[in-house]
């Protein structure tokens, strides 16, 4: 580890870096941390933040006390933060020379902090490795433009493009409609391809001013971390040409939502086989058993996939999202799609993540359903032919409070989950579902004022 941090030491000095933000991820995907100089971060390699960090909400609020102190120590102490040299990002929108370096977390004797989306990640990777496995994965990212706003009861807009106009309609795959955007584009690969994010395609999606960026398949960990710095990324190339981005999974009334569709495999860590083929070509038993898992898994870990009440707007009918766990090969309207590709590439889609999914919690969750189907040797229903909305066998609970109970009383998740994350999740999603009732709706407003 130390020939790491003297990389890390000559990569900030080599660039002249002066600033220094220290991240981690909280349970939403929110990055926390500290901003700190270069010869201060270089001393200290490290830092240390309050453990309550990773028990915020969305709008920074903080979970009941008796389960606050189930959970963490009552003097809210700190944890100890050390930077991962193979987590290493300019940040190139700062004024001046500045990197991002993401942290992991540790108490004080060492031990992962277990409530750390990042660590439940390497958690599940671990069960991976010692099964002498290794995840590859594929995200696409979906996100709106839209105009900026400041009153956040009025419904977002589409923004106008480089002709003048606002986008009417859908746009699927249309070049010029996404050309509408190309200065603002144009500043986001230049800023991603200065971080090293390993961007593929950018395709205009089904919605108004809808896009998605495609990310080269890799490493789990390292593409968990590319979507967190993507996400800055995106945010602030739409700031600088006064639009806004956002990865709601439900922005636009009418429009469909933003997921976060992963592609995930299998390969033999001593052969780079993957394993999801047999020698002929065909499927193997391991495929099966791992959609087998996503099948009987995935309805029990929604609430990774499907974070915020905003998520299950999602999944409401006729909105071009999946509604069930069936599965189907080039099938886009089931949950798990395995798409047509030559053995080698053999991999099963998850579509049910939404863009606001915290990437660590979404990729630890799906790849942990496909691992505990291999274990266990799980059977996946038959594939379906044709359209899948209508499926009701396999259909996802309908609403947050429902997915949250029924991750609480999953039983089988312990034994590969801390539950001490699992108490924790569920609590701070609690306390944002509680926080969200007290809001008065414009529908409520709308409907109810003169009527009842």
């Amino acid at each position: 580890m130390s020939s790491k941090l003297d990389q890390l030491t000559g990569w900030l000095k080599e660039r002249k870096i002066t600033e220094v933000e220290c991240l981690i991820s909280d349970l939403t995907g929110i990055a926390r941390g500290k901003i700190s100089p270069t010869n201060k971060f270089l001393d200290e390699k490290g830092m240390r933040l309050p453990e309550s960090v990773l028990l915020q909400t969305v709008t920074g609020d903080y979970v009941e006390d008796d389960i606050y102190y189930e959970l963490l120590d009552p003097a809210d102490i700190d944890m100890f933060c050390r930077p991962d040299p193979d987590a290493v990002f300019l940040v190139p929108w700062a004024i001046e020379p500045t990197a991002q370096v993401i942290h992991d977390t540790y108490d004080k004797m060492g031990n992962p902090i277990e409530i750390s989306p990042r660590n439940i990640l390497k958690r599940v990777l671990k069960m991976y490795a010692d099964k002498g496995w290794q995840p590859i994965v594929a995200p696409e990212m979906e996100f709106y433009l839209t105009k900026r706003c400041e009153d956040p009861d009025l419904p977002f807009q589409p923004p106008i493009g480089r002709s003048g106009r606002q986008e009417t309609g859908r746009q699927s795959f249309s070049i010029d409609a996404a050309n509408e955007f190309d200065p603002l584009f144009e500043d986001m690969y230049d800023w991603c391809e200065a971080q090293g994010l390993d961007l593929d395609t950018l395709i205009h999606e089904e919605g108004t001013a809808q896009m998605e960026i495609n990310f080269r398949h890799g490493e789990a960990l390292h593409l968990a971390d590319q979507i967190l710095v993507f996400k800055r990324t995106m945010r602030e190339a739409a700031l600088k040409h006064n639009v806004a981005a956002t990865f709601m999974a439900k922005p636009m009334t009418g429009e469909p939502g933003s997921a976060m569709h992963l592609h995930q495999s299998v390969v033999d860590l001593e052969t780079g086989r993957n394993i999801f083929s047999n020698s002929d070509g065909t499927m193997s038993q391991l495929f099966l058993h791992h959609v087998g898992g996503l099948q009987k898994y995935i309805p029990e870990l929604l609430p990774l996939f499907a974070p915020n009440v905003n998520s299950f707007r999602r999944f409401l009918p006729d909105t071009s999202a999946p509604v069930n766990v069936e599965w189907g090969e080039e099938n886009r309207t089931v949950g798990l799609r395995v798409p047509d590709s030559d053995p080698q590439n053999r991999r099963v889609e998850n579509r049910l993540p939404g863009a606001d999914a915290n990437p660590y919690l979404a990729i630890a969750a799906s790849l942990l359903c496909g691992y505990i189907g291999m274990v266990e040797e799980l059977t996946p229903s038959q594939p379906v032919k044709g359209r899948g909305y209508e499926r009701r066998n396999l259909r996802l609970p309908l609403t947050l409070e429902a997915a949250l109970e029924r991750m609480e009383n999953c039983r089988q998740l312990e034994k590969y989950l801390s539950p001490k994350f699992i108490t924790g999740y569920v609590a701070v999603k609690r306390a944002e579902q509680e926080n969200y009732h007290r809001v008065i709706s414009s529908w409520e407003r709308e409907f109810l004022m003169l009527s009842v």
